[in-house]
C-alpha cells in the first residue's frame, strides 16, 4: 500500500497517529477504499487497534525485567500482553503516554520502577515508530473491511483504458 507512505511518514515525524488521520482518511480513498468504510472503520482502529504501541510496551516491560534478571513465566508474559492490550487503548492521541502505561504495568508485576528510566532516553524515538505501525495497521483493517463489504473500488490509475 504505497498510499499509506505519506500519513505513515507523517505520524512518524510528529509521534502522534492521530495527526495523520486527514492524510490516512483521503489517501485510502485514493486507494479505492470507500468513505464510508474508511470514516468507520479508522476511529475505530484508533481506539482499539493500536498494534504498535501494544507490542511496544509489552517489549519495553520485557526488556526492563530481563535487564533486572526477573524471570517471567509464560503466563505472565500472555496475562501480561492480554493487560497491554486493554491498557493500551487511547495512547495514540498523547505522545509518551506509553511511559504512564508502562510504568503501570511495571507496578502490576512487581518489577522494579526504576526500570522505566532505562528507556526515557529512547522512548521518543520509538514513539515515532510506534505512531507509525499503528496507522500502517489501521489503514490495513480498513482496506480488509472495504473488501469484505465488497466496498472497494481499483484506484482510477490501475483501471485498464479501452482504446
Amino acid at each position: 500500500m504505497a498510499a499509506i507512505r505519506q500519513p505513515a511518514l507523517l505520524a512518524f515525524s510528529v509521534a502522534s497517529s492521530e495527526a495523520a488521520y486527514p492524510r490516512t482518511l483521503e489517501e485510502l480513498q485514493k486507494w479505492g477504499v470507500s468513505r464510508k468504510v474508511a470514516s468507520f472503520v479508522l476511529p475505530l482502529g484508533y481506539s482499539f487497534n493500536l498494534d504498535g504501541s501494544m507490542m511496544y510496551c509489552t517489549f519495553a516491560v520485557l526488556f526492563i525485567a530481563q535487564i533486572y534478571g526477573i524471570e517471567l513465566s509464560i503466563a505472565q508474559q500472555i496475562t501480561m500482553l492480554a493487560l497491554l492490550m486493554i491498557t493500551s487503548k487511547g495512547m495514540a492521541g498523547v505522545p509518551r503516554a506509553s511511559l504512564v502505561v508502562i510504568a503501570a504495568t511495571l507496578t502490576y508485576f512487581g518489577l522494579p520502577e526504576e526500570g522505566l528510566l532505562l528507556i526515557l532516553a529512547v522512548d521518543h524515538l520509538l514513539d515515532m515508530g510506534r505512531s507509525a505501525t499503528n496507522v500502517v495497521g489501521n489503514s490495513v483493517a480498513s482496506a480488509v473491511v472495504a473488501k469484505w463489504e465488497n466496498q472497494i473500488e481499483p484506484p482510477p490509475e490501475a483501471v485498464p483504458v479501452r482504446a
